[in-house]
């Protein structure tokens, strides 16, 4: 299984709302594609202080990295991440991303 894991900096408020725009759309991407599950949202609370600049993530779980190419490569998520990315702070350097195998 792949854990995908993204965190944003949003760029003020706007950038908040986008980001919050591009989840439902995420969500059906993931709920259309087989080996994509557990499709989560929300702020991130930064408990440890450390990921202050990062407030709003996402997770999904994948089957397996075809699942996961799967998901890279729909037309939805494609137009998701442009919105994430003119979201957040520097564009792509506002995006923190982790693939973690479990």
């Amino acid at each position: 299984m792949l854990h995908h894991i993204v965190l944003m900096e949003p760029d003020g408020p706007d950038g908040l709302a986008q980001i919050e725009a591009a989840m439902p759309i995420l969500s059906s991407v993931c709920q259309a594609l087989a080996g994509a599950r557990d499709f989560q949202h929300g702020p991130n609370r930064d408990f440890e202080g450390k990921s202050a600049l990062f407030t709003y993530g996402f997770t999904v779980t994948f089957d397996d990295r075809a699942a996961h190419l799967a998901y890279e490569r729909h037309p939805d998520h494609i137009r998701a991440g442009a919105m994430l990315v003119a979201a957040c702070k520097g564009g792509h350097a506002g995006i923190f991303v982790a693939d973690l195998a479990i």
